[in-house]
């Protein structure tokens, strides 16, 4: 063999060890970057990084010596610009990170526990005509219900600790109330009405949901307070959330095109966002690419995140007496604003139910507990919560 062709086995031999070298430290980077929260940006810029490592080798073991300048040139512009967009990509997320989110993880539930002692829950100024002692009927519901049903709880049942997840007081999202109903875990949730998925749902397992009204709530919209929009109307938003108005100059405010949020599907307020709609079908709602359990990416629906062309929705105490966030504005809905007194009244035209659902429990202080909530001691409770009682 002459001593050109040797060079050349040993220079793919070298190769090709190398090579297997820096894509076996590129997969566990890769690996490592994933678990670590960085699929969605670092893995695939760690493959790059690899291919790119594999085909500078290949390059610098192969071409004449000649070209290795323009190689090594070539290099650095590739390491630059890695670096350029990398730093881009963090400052984004910061700048990201750094707006302010409106969503059911960022309320602290334990200063609403019954018996907490925090001041949070409504108390009777006397004694409750009804007392329980045993066979606690289970309680679930909604994030934004809990103070109220919490409250009931602390008015009825025995001192003692009730965990938010594993008691007689638990509270959940609305989509995981209904769930714990229809399969048992649950004697009586507070939610608001159900989505056509929580009914069939129901069906399904042979449960028939029985609803009680016991109090009225608004569906509000907000925006970023630096919007210059202070209300829509009923058919805008139905406009804006199928998708066939975009920008904020539409509806009478500054360019800009609207990011509007949804909540995931069978939420209360994505149901309420249903029902407004009307049978309109709701346009695809902005998504976020997130890491999953197992390093991979899913995407689900963003959680609203407080941009100036931002708009959102939830219900009335949520908002004012939970989250209190001052960067948000509650918008007039048809001129009408959105406030205890025009929920009393019936002005405010996206005023709902909400209910204490029942499906077949055999609890017997089932009935009585409902029958409690709707008496005066009950509806007092309502009220000062922060909710519109059904018989003021």
């Amino acid at each position: 063999m002459s001593r050109q062709g040797g060079e050349l086995v040993v220079k793919i031999v070298l190769f090709v060890f190398l090579s297997g070298v820096f894509i076996f430290l590129g997969f566990f980077a890769g690996l490592i970057v994933s678990i670590s929260g960085g699929a969605i940006f670092y893995a695939p810029l760690v493959l790059i990084a690899t291919a790119v490592g594999v085909l500078f080798l290949a390059f610098f073991l192969f071409l004449p010596t000649r070209h290795r300048r323009k190689l090594y040139v070539s290099m650095l512009a590739i390491v630059v610009l890695g670096g350029l967009t990398t730093a881009g990509y963090e400052i984004r997320e910061a700048y990201h990170h750094r707006i302010p989110v409106v969503s059911d993880q960022e309320v602290n539930m334990e200063p609403y526990r019954p018996f907490g002692d925090t001041g949070k829950l409504a108390l009777l100024p006397e004694p409750s005509e009804l007392t329980l002692t045993k066979d606690l009927p289970r309680l679930d519901g909604a994030t934004a219900l809990y103070p109220l049903y919490a409250a009931f709880a602390q008015a009825v049942y025995p001192r003692q600790e009730y965990d938010l997840y594993q008691s007689e007081v638990m509270v959940n999202t609305t989509p995981v109330a209904y769930k714990n109903l229809i399969e048992g875990q649950a004697d009586i949730i507070f939610v608001a009405a159900p989505s056509e998925g929580q009914k069939a749902a129901a069906r399904k397992q042979g449960k028939e949901l029985k609803f009680t009204p016991i109090g009225r709530e608004a569906f509000v919209f907000f925006v970023n307070a630096s919007n210059p929009v202070s209300g829509l109307t009923t058919d805008q938003i139905r406009g804006i959330y199928s998708g066939e108005i975009t920008r904020w100059s539409e509806v009478g405010g500054d360019g800009g095109s609207i990011r509007a949020f949804q909540r995931p599907e069978d939420s209360g307020s994505q149901s309420m966002l249903v029902r407004v709609m009307d049978g309109r079908e709701l346009a695809k709602p902005p998504k976020e690419d997130v890491e999953s359990g197992m390093g991979g990416i899913i995407s689900r629906t963003a959680d609203y995140r407080n941009y100036k062309n931002a708009l959102g929705y939830t219900f009335l105490f949520y908002a004012t007496e939970m989250v209190r966030n001052g960067n948000i504005r509650l918008l007039s809905i048809d001129g009408v604003k959105p406030e205890r007194a025009t929920i009393a009244s019936g002005e405010y035209p996206l005023a709902a139910e909400f209910y204490a659902v029942t499906a077949g429990s055999d609890n017997p202080n089932v009935e009585k507990l409902i029958d409690w909530i709707l008496s005066p001691q009950g509806q007092s409770l309502v009220e000062q919560t922060g909710y519109t009682p059904l018989f003021p």
